[in-house]
């Protein structure tokens, strides 16, 4: 390989979008060019609400659409993955930075504080390749917060819908403060309508015609609406948009308010990064491409860095953009372009174009937006399959509609650990056999004809050794052997089948040794099968000895359960 090669290989990999622009093939343009606005229709409308539900000025949902599309662009994996605000994030956003700001420009600056910080820790995870610890928001995990987000911001947005403002970010804040507007009469006949119609134009035209954007007709129909009959002074609207671009600024000097922030960006960092990764993955295998996970954390991290010192807030991958990307025909990271183009043409050439923008045709779009992310059928999926994993579901939704989107969240990876921990202390345990006819030894549970070897005891114990589970070890082992003895047979031996045995403790090596001592007290031998050489090695590091001799030598290990217990006795006849 030349070093010409080997330096366009680096820059590739650094600068995925550069090396889009030296492969781009003439071919890919209409696609792109017929998906960018498509996905720019979308691009201000999901803006702008989700903005609304993030506790900020709508204009700021824009600059964290048009900013972060720009530098994962260059920066990015995938080829056709969308970045922007997201339904997910904009209710841990406002949970993070309402109760710190009243004002809404202080709430902005507060917003971009939190974006650098979410940034910084996504970009020091990937320098670090720590992609895994999106494992700690499990599968159940999602879908309950999701679920439970979808009922907050639903509920939340019935105000705006109604045509007053409310600012509850938990169902008991919603049900107990702002629908109480309903009861006070503070809901207005002409937003309702204006609110409803959206709502159905949107629903119907998805389930009929998904080629036509429900979303874009039912906010460019409410804005000439309102703009023909001269509603604007008589409902809630928007508001024209602020003149041009943002320039870069950092958000706040406050030393206290990143401290402050601190704990929610690294919550909002690894749901950003754990959708987002989901995301990518999926519509980059559909395409036959690959993605580097620790690769795309590092460009979901610039994205946010540069997003928070442009007026914007925490951003993610957006699951409906990018799915209208590709459904439109999207081949490469112009698509996005192309779409945040078009946004920036609309901040400068006609900032008044959400003038007439009814604000109860915003909450419709974000309404349906959040009814998209309710997945009841994977809840009873789940527990299904596992009743403990269901009950997380239940416990992270129940969690973040009543208690908060934030505190929501901790309980339920709280309960996570929990739940783990629970399940490895009690793994699957069994006594061996030998089955005629079958190659080695099995479950006796699941075979009830499995012949016992006369003087030794085969166990296999289907986790790691640890400080969670070495004492049920040690104490089921002693269970069977007693019950062995009860039962009449003669035990010589007492054979580990370790192959299911990934890593033993400090906590589980004290039990074994304990275990190995009551054993020899009985004139039983404790031997070791199939046990892994890393685990081995790890075994005798801790320099075991009993009279000044190795605890267990290499007489009590064996590759096999077969040649361990030929060692102490013959099969069945």
């Amino acid at each position: 390989m030349t070093r010409g090669s080997a330096a366009l290989r680096g820059i590739a990999r650094v600068l995925p979008g550069a090396e889009t622009v030296r492969l781009y093939r003439r071919g890919w343009l209409r696609g792109d060019l017929a998906a960018g606005i498509a996905v720019g229709a979308l691009l201000i409308p999901a803006g702008l609400g989700y903005a609304e539900v993030a506790g900020l000025p709508p204009v700021t949902g824009l600059y964290a659409t048009i900013i972060p599309i720009l530098v994962y662009a260059v920066l990015g994996p995938s080829r056709i993955l969308v970045l922007g605000p997201d339904s997910a994030l904009a209710p841990i956003i406002a949970a993070a930075v309402i109760p710190l700001a009243i004002d809404s420009e202080r709430r902005v600056d507060l917003a971009g504080v939190l974006a650098i910080e979410v940034g910084v820790v996504l970009v020091l995870a990937a320098v670090l390749r720590l992609g895994f610890v999106t494992s700690l928001l499990a599968k159940p995990i999602r879908i309950g917060y999701l679920n439970g987000i979808a009922l907050v911001v639903v509920l939340g947005q019935i105000p705006a819908l109604l045509g007053y403002s409310g600012n509850g970010d938990s169902i008991i804040e919603v049900l107990t403060t702002d629908l109480r507007g309903v009861i006070d009469g503070r809901a207005q006949p002409k937003a309702v309508v204006i609110g409803l119609v959206c709502l159905v134009v949107i629903v119907a035209l998805k389930w009929w015609k998904r080629t036509i954007p429900g979303v874009l007709v039912a906010v460019a129909g409410s804005m000439l609406f309102v703009w023909a009959i001269g509603w604007e002074d008589t409902v809630p609207v928007v508001g024209a948009m602020p003149d041009g671009l943002p320039a870069p600024a950092v958000p706040s000097a406050s030393w206290d308010d990143w401290v402050s922030l601190m704990l929610p960006a690294v919550g909002i960092a690894l749901i950003a990064f754990a959708d987002t990764s989901v995301l990518s993955r999926t519509f980059a295998a559909r395409a036959g491409h690959s993605v580097d996970g620790n690769h795309e954390m590092g460009a979901v991290g610039a994205s946010n860095v540069a997003a928070g010192f442009f007026g914007g807030f925490p951003i993610s991958a957006s699951s409906s953009r990018t799915a209208v990307a590709e459904q439109s025909g999207a081949k490469t990271q112009l698509t996005a372009l192309i779409g945040a183009a078009l946004l920036i043409l609309a901040l400068v050439l006609v900032p008044g174009l959400t003038e007439y923008l009814p604000s109860a045709a915003l909450a419709a779009v974000v309404i349906t937006a959040a009814l998209a992310l309710v997945d009841v059928r994977s809840v009873v999926e789940l527990f299904r399959i596992d009743f403990v994993e269901g009950a997380i579901s239940v416990v992270a939704f129940g969690g973040v509609a009543i208690l908060g989107v934030m505190e929501g969240i901790l309980v339920a990876i709280g309960l996570a650990f929990v739940a783990f921990i629970y399940a490895v202390s009690r793994p699957y345990r069994a006594e061996l056999g030998w089955v005629p006819g079958l190659r080695g030894y099995h479950d006796r549970a699941r075979h009830p004809e499995a012949e016992l070897t006369p003087h030794v005891l085969l166990l296999r114990f289907d986790a790691p050794l640890f400080f969670a589970n070495g004492a049920r070890f040690d104490d089921w082992v002693r269970d069977e052997y007693r019950s062995a003895r009860s039962a009449g047979r003669e035990i010589t031996a007492v054979v580990l089948a370790c192959e299911p045995i990934t890593h033993i403790d400090s906590t589980a090596i004290d039990e074994l040794v304990e275990l190995d001592d009551y054993l020899s007290k009985h004139s039983v031998d404790l031997a070791f099968a199939e046990m892994k050489d890393p685990i081995r090695e790890q075994l005798e590091r801790y320099r075991l000895k009993v009279d000044g001799k190795p605890r267990f030598g290499s007489s009590q290990f064996a590759p096999t359960v077969d040649a361990m217990v030929d060692r102490f006795d013959d099969r069945p006849a």
